[in-house]
């Protein structure tokens, strides 16, 4: 694991994305939204997912207002979605685009924090489904597009209780905690022959829904802003960061 608030201050040179065309998940709100329109303005073509399209009009909207490239628009349910659906939308970013430059997951389900013994079952499979399933299936779907970059990064988001879980965060700890295995086996099956890099960024406490949802009466201002956290996801997509592969990325908490 890496531990660091150096990314935190990585400044971009202008248009560093341009040509590039990046799938962001969960770009309706929070941090794929935000990561949506840094990196469009940053030059990159983003496909915007997520579960409902009033959300994702408005993340367009933003995008084509500020002058970015014209965005995608992907709404797809990962709590239902099937081989067949993740395989879909994959052809026709081929289709559309000819090319996949990255993916970021942003995309996290999560209801509630409670005690293990009031979860249900099918809780946990949702859960599981959109958390770390969803993209799995989603990378896999995309790989042979991923491989063909001459600068493919994968990235996957995790939450400082998918590294150290605790009591309350049930299913969601889990299922965060899950990716640093699927991050393994897919460095491993990757190793050597592959331009391909993936790794997880645990951004920790910042300005977020999410964040609201958990911690509803904290004090906002003492919290990273959500624009804070940028800057290591744009590092981890840039060329800069071609040699890191395979590693939990943690930001330091501010000080």
């Amino acid at each position: 694991m890496i531990i660091t608030d150096q990314l935190s201050h990585f400044h971009p040179l202008p248009r560093l994305f341009q040509d590039r065309v990046l799938l962001i998940t969960g770009a309706g709100q929070g941090l794929g939204q935000a990561l949506a329109l840094a990196a469009a303005e940053l030059g990159a073509t983003i496909i915007l997912h997520g579960r409902s399209s009033v959300k994702l009009e408005k993340t367009y909207d933003a995008i084509v207002a500020a002058n970015g490239t014209t965005p995608a628009i992907a709404p797809l349910d990962f709590g239902t979605a099937s081989d067949q659906d993740f395989e879909q939308l994959a052809q026709t970013i081929q289709r559309e685009f000819g090319r996949l430059d990255g993916i970021v997951h942003c995309a996290a389900q999560l209801k509630q924090l409670q005690p293990l013994v009031h979860e249900k079952l099918d809780d946990w499979l949702n859960l599981l489904r959109v958390n770390l399933a969803a993209p799995f299936a989603l990378t896999r779907a995309c790989l042979s597009m991923l491989k063909r970059s001459d600068n493919g990064s994968v990235i996957f988001v995790s939450e400082s209780h998918g590294v150290t879980p605790k009591a309350y965060w049930g299913g969601f700890a889990v299922s965060k905690f899950a990716l640093q295995g699927l991050l393994r086996v897919w460095c491993d099956e990757l190793s050597g022959t592959e331009k391909l890099r993936m790794n997880i960024v645990v951004p920790g406490p910042f300005q977020s829904p999410q964040r609201t949802l958990t911690h509803p009466g904290e004090d906002k201002a003492a919290l990273r802003s959500i624009k804070g956290v940028l800057p290591a996801f744009i590092y981890l997509l840039a060329e800069k960061s071609k040699t890191i592969s395979g590693q939990v990325v943690e930001l330091a908490p501010l000080s």
